[in-house]
């Protein structure tokens, strides 16, 4: 198994699909990047057009008065989702860059509770893509939800191999 996901994703570059890199991810055959570690973020399904994560978010995610998950890291959260979800749709696993991120906090996420995520791609354009995430507690209601503009960043595979190779990519 490749080290990284970055590794991953160029070792699988022309085999496996951005879902099927993402299935890899949820069944264990990739390993998930270091910010999924930050957040207490898995993968747990995909297939095109949308991912299925779930999320325990770690104490050390508390805002400073401890009241609850610091809305950055929600927005780290949806954001993730957002771009899997566009990422699920490609021919390659490109890693996506997003645009625009516009966010709905709903209620309180708490640190160590368990929750879900769910992201649709809702325009798949060949350019611009648009996705929905939404992310749920345990009795199924919504605690935040978001809306991005994301683009592909067509040019990984080849930095990344360039940069591997010693080149300025």
């Amino acid at each position: 198994m490749p080290e990284t996901m970055e590794s991953a994703l160029l070792a699988y570059w022309d085999q496996l699909t951005g879902a099927e890199m993402l299935q890899a991810l949820a069944d264990g055959r990739v390993p998930h990047g270091a910010h999924h570690d930050l957040l207490g973020l898995r993968v747990t399904g995909a297939r095109p057009g949308g991912v299925e994560e779930s999320w325990r978010p770690p104490r050390e995610l508390a805002n400073f008065a401890g009241s609850g998950v610091h809305a950055g890291y929600l927005a780290m959260v949806l954001d993730d989702a957002c771009c899997a979800a566009g990422t699920s749709h490609g021919d390659h696993a490109y890693p996506m860059i997003t645009l625009n991120l516009d966010i709905d906090f709903l209620r309180p996420v708490l640190p160590g509770d368990a929750y879900f995520v769910h992201a649709e791609l809702v325009h798949p354009g060949r350019r611009r893509m648009v996705a929905n995430a939404r992310i749920t507690d345990a009795e199924g209601r919504a605690v935040a939800q978001a809306r991005a503009s994301i683009v592909p960043d067509t040019d990984f595979a080849e930095r990344m191999r360039a940069a591997a190779e010693g080149g300025s990519g």
